[in-house]
């Protein structure tokens, strides 16, 4: 039996950050995607994690873990595929190290990806992003904090990791304010900032103070924001917004979703599916044409530019009172239909 847990330290901390050049959020996510495969291999197997072996992560208990994540733990079908795409990854890596398991590991690359539906995106009107960024207290300094994050996220359209990433350095207020992103597979773009989250900007960095990391955004304790952090600031946001705007509680929002909203508000304004692109950091455009499919302006050039079909005239006449009665009675003013069957009288026999 081969023990596990050498070839999975191997992977996340020598080959993912160190030969692969995987970002720490890739690295992250694959940790946490063996800490819940291990949780439920230990409850399936009665035994701890670390004594697991490589010969018992087989391909059935694999699947037996990705229908948990959805049945038990109510995962969508792309969280399952990421989960999935974490352990072939990891089987990849053990194809040279160990080659006896190459029948174990062809087991695993067969099971197969799910098809993910194609759902429009999730985004706030102006309105409802205003009142979330009016939610935090501007005259404490956890406040300032959260106005400053929120502003940023939404105006710059950050990923949350991107937005937690930022240093200090990145932030140029002089002479125009501008803040440089490093983004999802190490593309950098230069954002400009408008002068309401240049304001917000400001305030943060009055009352931020000297601490010891170089993150713009700092928690409590003075260490970088976490993704979870931010992630209650904006639950906490909404809460405070629902106040005012009831309708807030109705929907799903998470970080991405302030991400989502200057996309869609970016595209109304320019019409330009190339700029928005530009601005998100895709590094197609193909991904930006998801914002086209909810923003119904485009659609609506498009049905005016088109000649619809022609109706045929005419005029609705409605029946002759006498034919609709007539056609609702039987043939001889009986139910049965039968012209000898007289209401009162005996059946008689045609001669």
């Amino acid at each position: 039996m081969t023990p596990i847990a050498p070839h999975i330290e191997a992977f996340l901390r020598d080959y993912l950050p160190v030969q692969r050049g995987a970002s720490p959020h890739t690295c992250d996510t694959y940790a946490y995607s063996f800490k819940l495969l291990f949780n439920f291999a230990s409850q399936r197997l009665k035994q701890r994690p670390s004594e697991i072996c490589l010969e018992q992560i087989d391909a059935p208990l694999i699947t037996a873990f990705l229908e948990h994540l959805e049945s038990e733990r109510r995962n969508q079908s792309a969280t399952r595929n990421v989960r999935l795409a974490a352990i072939k990854a990891f089987f990849r890596f053990l194809e040279h190290r160990v080659p006896a398991a190459l029948e174990q590991i062809r087991c695993v690359y067969a099971i197969p990806f799910k098809k993910t539906d194609s759902r429009l995106v999730r985004y706030l009107k102006l309105d409802e992003v205003q009142a979330l960024l009016d939610a935090p207290d501007p005259t404490t300094r956890k406040g300032i904090r959260n106005r400053a994050m929120l502003y940023v996220a939404f105006a710059a359209g950050l990923r949350v990791s991107e937005l937690v990433g930022l240093r200090v350095e990145d932030v140029a207020l002089q002479p125009d304010a501008t803040i440089f992103v490093s983004g999802k597979g190490r593309r950098e773009r230069a954002l400009p900032l408008w002068k309401e989250t240049t304001q917000a900007l400001r305030a943060w960095l009055a009352v931020r103070g000297d601490v010891p990391v170089p993150e713009l955004f700092v928690n409590a304790k003075d260490q970088p924001m976490s993704r979870w952090g931010f992630a209650y600031v904006l639950r906490k946001a909404v809460k405070i917004a629902s106040k005012t705007r009831p309708v807030l509680l109705e929907k799903q929002i998470s970080p991405h979703v302030l991400r989502h909203s200057i996309a869609m508000l970016a595209l109304e304004a320019t019409q330009d599916i190339r700029k928005v692109s530009l601005w998100l950091g895709h590094s197609s455009i193909q991904t930006t044409e998801v914002y086209t499919r909810v923003d119904p302006a485009e659609k609506l050039e498009a049905i005016n530019m088109l000649a619809p079909p022609k109706i045929r005239l005419g005029r609705f006449r409605p029946p002759d009172k006498l034919l609709a009665m007539l056609k609702g009675q039987s043939l001889w003013g009986t139910k049965s239909g039968n012209p000898f069957d007289y209401a009162g009288s005996q059946q008689v026999q045609a001669p």
